[in-house]
């Protein structure tokens, strides 16, 4: 059985007994079952090519000679954000595990005082000691670069690794599973343009990130920068100020009424856009188009409002669901098999999930699509 080490705990995903007690790859046989997918209900925002691409995924598995795995999936939270990913992974650790095929736990860390680095630091002794403890696979959500080399060394030991939201590409991971930045930012700037005067002159201010400590971040800003300067539009990207909200509203409103030419829509990256409505109001232009990322509840009420027009939100849940099966694949039928079946979505070895392009009045639908999943936000 995996155990919790210090700071961590599991979600409340399955833990199978019988093969972390002991039992030998033939008595698992033995009770191995084909998996079976819990069903969803036909929804307009159901990723139908990726739900092909994982029943695909499923029925080869199932064809494949049965073999048992302990497995780790280590996620940076269980809350916000990351709720959905928890909420998939468990959904694939349970499948995989009355199967009779995985054991092993969804964990996150508890230390709500910690920062970054100590986090990312946290993580890495997770990763040793899931390793010590016989994990064959994991699934992470990385905090950084400090947690590469712990996993290159558990690689270096046969153990596959599927990186979950953030990449790490200078790891040694099989696969990522996620959005890839800089398209993702693009459709939603596509998303905008749509909305816009007809023809420059204009600016578009980015509510997004300009600092290279974060490289997501700035792949996805400069994903969206691009659509509007090929359209000929001046761009002024805000670098979004996370922790004073005050202060970000303060500053956005001044280049709103400074920008010449005038601001004609404002484009927000992340889980904070619902600012940009807040900024446009302090600076007395309640009526420009504004398109946002993710679905934080203040960006949905700003919808039903009509004020936000449009977001564009990742699929955590499908994150976190892909993550078990595309690590059991890799043991069961092979990493280059596993690569074939998931070649529609893949791309230098990342799975892109792309985004739920959500209109303002889709919104109460969207949420009646997250509740089937159970993937609420």
């Amino acid at each position: 059985m995996m155990m919790i080490g210090r700071n961590w705990a599991a979600a409340i995903g399955l833990m199978l007994m019988t093969a972390a007690c002991g039992a030998s790859d033939t008595d698992a046989a033995s009770v191995a079952t084909p998996i079976k997918r819990t069903p969803i209900t036909q929804s307009e925002f159901l990723p139908v090519k990726i739900e092909a691409t994982i029943d695909k995924l499923v029925a080869e598995i199932n064809e494949s000679s049965i073999q048992t795995m302990q497995m780790a999936v280590l996620l940076k939270s269980l809350d916000d954000f990351f709720a959905p990913i928890a909420t998939g992974a468990n959904r694939a650790m349970g499948e995989l595990g009355v199967s009779g095929r995985v054991t092993g736990n969804v964990l996150a860390s508890t230390n709500a005082s910690a920062d970054q680095e100590q986090l990312m630091k946290l993580q890495t002794e997770q990763i040793k000691q899931a390793v010590e403890e016989g994990a064959e696979g994991i699934a992470i959500t990385p905090f950084g670069e400090g947690n590469v080399a712990a996993l290159d060394e558990a690689i270096a030991k046969g153990i596959p690794v599927v990186t979950l939201d953030t990449d790490l590409v200078s790891s040694k991971r099989e696969i990522y599973v996620g959005i890839l930045s800089e398209s993702a930012g693009a459709a939603a700037g596509n998303t905008l343009l749509e909305m816009l005067p007809e023809g420059p002159p204009g600016t578009v201010l980015i509510h997004g990130w300009a600092d290279p400590i974060w490289l997501d971040g700035v792949k996805r800003t400069q994903g969206a920068q691009s659509v509007f300067e090929e359209a000929g539009y001046k761009v002024l990207v805000h670098q979004s100020i996370y922790d004073d909200e005050a202060r970000d509203v303060e500053v956005m409103r001044g280049e709103i009424e400074d920008a010449d030419p005038p601001v004609v829509g404002l484009m927000g990256m992340f889980s904070d856009s619902y600012r940009c409505v807040l900024a446009a109001d302090a600076a007395g232009v309640p009526d420009l188009p504004i398109v946002a990322f993710d679905f934080a509840p203040q960006t949905a009420d700003f919808m039903r409002q009509e004020r936000i027009k449009a977001t564009h939100v990742q699929r955590q849940y499908y994150e976190g669901y892909l993550g078990p099966y595309i690590v059991y694949g890799i043991k069961s039928i092979g990493l280059d098999a596993t690569k074939k079946i998931l070649a529609p979505q893949l791309k230098d070895e990342q799975f892109d999930l792309g985004v739920d392009v959500v209109p303002w009045d889709k919104v109460d639908a969207y949420n009646a699509f997250l509740d089937e999943i159970g993937a609420e936000q």
